[in-house]
């Protein structure tokens, strides 16, 4: 599988598309005056703590007061025999929160989750460091492995590495990410290194920074992406900025040179997302339905407690029967829903409405393959069993808005609902409005302002209904079109 990265950047606006095998797989978005706070560690202060909930408002200096939940805290490790005895994170949820923070407390804390739509970020103070091989657990001295480093000599000669260099800086705790495979300890070495230099950092401004100051920040995207999405699969990182991309080499370097190579600045006249349709992709990707190759399509709804797809087959006809017909367009949409799930990346509880098969056969093949689709997914997913209604559920991790929330907002004129009143609802809301002003003031005449379009209807097909609604109140109604009101806008004015 051939993968390239793009970078697109402007004075306001970063994006990083993933594209493997000509098609866009992932966009990642940073604008400069809304950067993620994901990653990002402030000194901050418990403004409130809830005990009903379990949780505590945290100021950090965001907009917004922060969330943190008590299953979130490091509690203080047990002590036995004198010495402190680890334990796994994260840690059980039973000591109650007034047991771990109070009123006014000041407390180091790291953000996992930006703020989306009406909800404050979400906070920890497990603390995370990520570099490119290794992420520093400073509270803790457990080693772990990442899962999809499978052959199990090389888990274990990473975790013996890991253990004794870590013996020597702190003896920090640490997961070893899937970029450490094949690495030598030298490369291990100076990771381990670098966050030893960065936490003590971190440790100095958090005793010295004043609350609401962030006292340690994530690298800026093009950084990140180079840093976390850069494997050995990928033949090229193409950039359309000469300054980002000798930073991008001098960062790759320095961490990661046997890769330095394959960062090269994109000069060509054409914008560098046109030459790979990635801008027209983005466009599709804010579209309702997507279409399958078979003439299937899905329909994606993004609520705020979920997020629904329905599998359809369309024009779909299949060569055989309708079970294989049915079960062709399943493994076909299993397939686009994991791209999907990545290109707009839609977090939380995931609903899937595979077309109804009655093979058991046919169900596990289709998970199968939603599932390996799946596995190239950098955000955590499980899926679950169909359900009895023929349901898959999932979950996908969310950490940042979803693509069409940071792209789009609520419709103006629909107010974010889907749909907008028919000018005939419109219209018998004006004739009740009507009649009720007239009950409750005086007035010898009236002007109904509303949209051109309501006001058509009620001059061609509801004149009628205005003549014998003048003679009923015994009043004059004058209506007049206004190009500014949206459909289901109107003003009643009393003359």
């Amino acid at each position: 599988m051939s993968e390239e990265i793009l970078v697109n950047v402007t004075p306001r606006e970063t994006r990083v598309a993933v594209i493997e095998n000509g098609m866009l797989q992932e966009l990642h978005i940073e604008r400069g005056w809304r950067r993620g706070v994901v990653g990002n560690l402030y000194k901050g202060k418990v403004q409130r703590v809830m005990p009903g909930m379990q949780a505590a408002f945290v100021e950090v200096g965001l907009d917004r007061a922060a969330f943190l939940h008590a299953n979130d805290i490091v509690r203080p490790a047990p002590v036995a025999n004198g010495e402190a005895v680890e334990t796994p994170l994260p840690p059980p949820p039973s000591v109650p929160i007034m047991d771990l923070l109070r009123d006014g407390q000041d407390v180091v804390v790291q953000v996992v989750k930006d703020p989306i739509g009406s909800k404050g970020a979400r906070l920890t103070t497990q603390i995370s460091i990520p570099s490119r091989y290794l992420v520093l657990l400073p509270q803790s001295k457990v080693v772990g492995v990442s899962a999809r480093i499978e052959d199990e000599a090389e888990r274990q000669r990473l975790k013996s590495l890991v253990t004794d260099l870590a013996a020597a800086h702190g003896g920090h705790g640490y997961i070893i990410r899937t970029n450490a495979e094949g690495q030598p300890a030298e490369a291990l070495a100076e990771d381990i290194s670098y966050l030893a230099r960065v936490w003590a950092l971190v440790e100095q401004r958090s005793r010295d920074a004043a609350v609401g100051t962030c006292i340690y920040e994530d690298l800026t995207l093009p950084l990140r992406a180079v840093r976390d999405l850069m494997r050995r699969d990928v033949e090229k990182v193409r950039v359309d900025s000469r300054e980002t991309s000798e930073r991008l080499q001098a960062f790759a370097a320095k961490y990661m040179p046997v890769l330095a190579e394959r960062i090269e600045h994109y000069s060509g006249e054409r914008p560098i997302f046109d030459l790979y349709g990635v801008e027209d992709e983005i466009g599709r990707a804010l579209d309702k339905e997507v279409p399958l190759k078979s003439g299937g399509y899905l329909v994606i709804d993004q609520t705020e407690a979920m997020t629904t797809i329905d599998v359809n087959t369309g024009s779909f006809l299949g060569q055989r029967n309708l079970e294989e017909t049915v079960y062709r367009t399943n493994l076909e949409a299993a397939q686009a829903v994991a791209r999907q799930l990545r290109l707009r990346n839609l977090g939380g509880i995931i609903i899937i409405d595979f077309i109804d098969m009655d093979d058991p056969e046919h169900r596990r093949q289709v998970l199968r393959t939603l599932e390996k689709a799946l596995s190239r997914d950098h955000a955590k997913t499980t899926v679950y069993e169909f359900s009895p209604l023929g349901l898959v559920e999932m979950t996908r991790k969310r950490t940042v808005e979803s693509l069409e929330r940071q792209l789009s907002e609520p419709c103006p004129e629909c107010g974010g609902r889907g749909s907008i009143k028919t000018a005939e609802t419109v219209t018998y809301e004006i004739f009740r409005e009507i009649t009720r002003a007239v009950r409750q003031f005086e007035a010898a005449r009236l002007l109904v302002i509303a949209s051109p379009k309501v006001v058509a209807r009620i001059t061609d097909e509801e004149s009628q209904s205005v003549a014998e609604l003048e003679e009923f109140l015994g009043k004059s109604i004058r209506f007049q079109a206004d190009e500014q009101y949206l459909q289901e806008q109107f003003d009643v004015v009393l003359l």
